[in-house]
């Protein structure tokens, strides 16, 4: 159905933060327009896809939805690994979330793809009264990490969308890179029967 032009692209997406922070929350809202006051703890890792349209390109995010817990976190680099785009949760009613997602970033910077796209997600921003952590500090480590930030509440829904179409709308539109790596692959077999031939 697609139209001639429009490319499509397909992104896996990871999200990572401390338990509780709302990450699944933020998935279940964006992909199924739902909220659950009391969403049970990912074990390992949740899959989700989305497909969303953004200016001259069809994305269809491939979510993983890893878990908060600490004794999942020997698992998180197999749900990272070779994601495009990367989005690090955390409370914004709780300090210790805002390190965990520091500590996140600074794993993904050691060990990700430099090309991966990273949203810093201040979550559950509807617990105004509750705040621990100001927008301007979030902003301010964003931006010295080359992060892009949004405060999101997976309750009232604000920003949850927001987050993962400027996600679409910054994912390196890789196409032509592929397509040429793809030559190169393709390269080698011809050299190989030209050898071939000239030597046989």
């Amino acid at each position: 159905m697609a139209t001639t032009g429009n490319k499509s692209i397909n992104a896996k997406l990871v999200l990572l933060g401390d338990v509780g922070a709302g990450k699944s929350s933020l998935v279940l809202r964006f992909v199924k327009g739902q909220f659950v006051e009391f969403q049970e703890s990912t074990i390992g890792a949740a899959f989700f896809s989305q497909t969303l349209a953004v200016n001259d390109a069809t994305v269809k995010f491939e979510i993983w939805d890893t878990a908060g817990q600490e004794r999942y976190h020997s698992l998180a680099p197999m749900y990272y690994r070779g994601a495009a785009a990367a989005i690090i949760v955390y409370d914004i009613s709780n300090q210790a979330s805002f390190e965990r997602a520091k500590k996140w970033v600074q794993e993904l910077q050691a060990q990700g793809n430099p090309n991966m796209v990273m949203a810093l997600a201040g979550n559950k921003a509807d617990l105004v009264d509750a705040r621990k952590v100001t927008a301007e500090e979030a902003q301010v480590y964003a931006q010295e990490n080359g992060l892009f930030f949004m405060e999101t509440s997976a309750k009232t829904a604000a920003n949850v969308n927001d987050i993962f179409f400027e996600i679409a709308k910054r994912l390196p539109r890789v196409q032509p890179a592929q397509n040429s790596s793809g030559m190169v692959l393709m390269d080698r077999p011809v050299e190989r029967t030209a050898a071939a031939s000239c030597c046989s």
